[in-house]
């Protein structure tokens, strides 16, 4: 800070001495210079963000493929986000078999590193413990896109922790499920993501994870820990070129999936867990299959011999509370 000082003049022993003899004033001393105020740096500007690195051609294609086929199914009525109403009843029984054929069959069967569509009987799997939840985003994706993202799937995690009584947090790391939303532009970075997750896992399973064809629209893949059915790990990875309806709608489904309503049912109304996408959006049937997997009177690893007259009993509890 700069300012003005002041000068002292100083008289010493010497002008005294002078006053008696030769009575001559001795003249002060110059004053002494104020110190150099040290020169004013310049402002350091901030560096500005490093642009949005361009889509390839295959990425811009998909856009265009997604751009359509979320319009068409618009067009078609499709993608509700109502949630359900009166034009899709459904009774308890109806939830009890629903709730068997998603929570307790798989949808792909894994053998020796290798992914195949094929619906086998499983068990009761889910969460044990809380849920700590990353979201990652590949770099061709931009900046508003992550916001938006981000948002919707925080608060989408933090309505399945509510439902299903799971503790559920968004973290920066240390996460066991984690959200990739991504270009295939970024495809060696989604693998490599995957990889550091996952270590060992199959390349054909990476494979599928990374390399979706195009009728796939996202994926996701839970790990259990050597019972076979807690999971330990989640990963769901979610296409950045779908627009914001359909990315909202595979969201909804994956993270969904990845608390262990793992297949689907053409049976299934109103529901998300059915190929046919009427529903985009976690209806209040799909709610009720989440409270249902994590009532505490099924056990997990729970045969679905064992699971299915209980989740019966469940159901009934449940559609009566909604019609009382």
């Amino acid at each position: 800070m700069n300012g003005v000082g002041r000068h002292a003049w100083r008289w010493g022993g010497l002008a005294a001495l002078s006053l008696v003899v030769a009575c001559t004033e001795v003249p002060p001393e110059p004053p002494t210079p104020a110190p150099e105020a040290p020169p004013e740096r310049p402002a350091v500007e901030p560096t500005p963000p490093e642009p949005t690195p361009e889509l390839t051609d295959e990425s811009r294609a998909l856009q265009t493929y997604y751009r359509r086929l979320q319009n068409d199914l618009l067009a078609q009525g499709l993608l509700r986000g109502d949630g359900g109403g009166p034009d899709a009843p459904y009774t308890d029984t109806m939830l009890a078999r629903n709730f068997v054929r998603i929570a307790l069959f798989d949808e792909f069967y894994t053998t020796g590193g290798s992914l195949r569509v094929q619906e086998t009987v499983s068990r009761v799997r889910r969460w044990d413990r809380p849920v700590r939840m990353k979201v990652d985003f590949g770099r061709t994706v931009p900046d508003d896109q992550r916001a938006r993202d981000k948002s919707t799937v925080a608060t989408y995690a933090a309505r399945l922790g509510r439902i299903s009584g799971v503790p559920v947090s968004q973290v920066p790391s240390g996460a066991n499920y984690h959200v990739i939303i991504a270009n295939q532009s970024d495809r060696d970075e989604t693998e490599a993501r995957i990889r550091d997750v996952v270590p060992n896992i199959g390349r054909n399973v990476l494979n599928a994870m990374v390399n979706p064809p195009r009728d796939q629209l996202c994926v996701v893949v839970a790990f259990s820990e050597e019972d076979g059915s807690t999971y330990a790990k989640a990963i769901a990875v979610i296409r950045a070129e779908h627009p914001d309806l359909l990315r909202s709608a595979c969201i909804h489904e994956e993270l969904a999936q990845g608390f262990g309503l793992a297949n689907d049912s053409p049976l299934a109304r109103p529901s998300i867990f059915n190929d046919d996408q009427e529903f985009g959006l976690l209806t209040a049937h799909d709610e009720n299959l989440l409270r249902m997997l994590y009532d505490p009177r099924l056990r997990t690893g729970m045969s679905a011999a064992e699971a299915a007259p209980i989740a019966r009993e469940i159901a009934r509890e449940l559609m009566a509370g909604e019609s009382s």
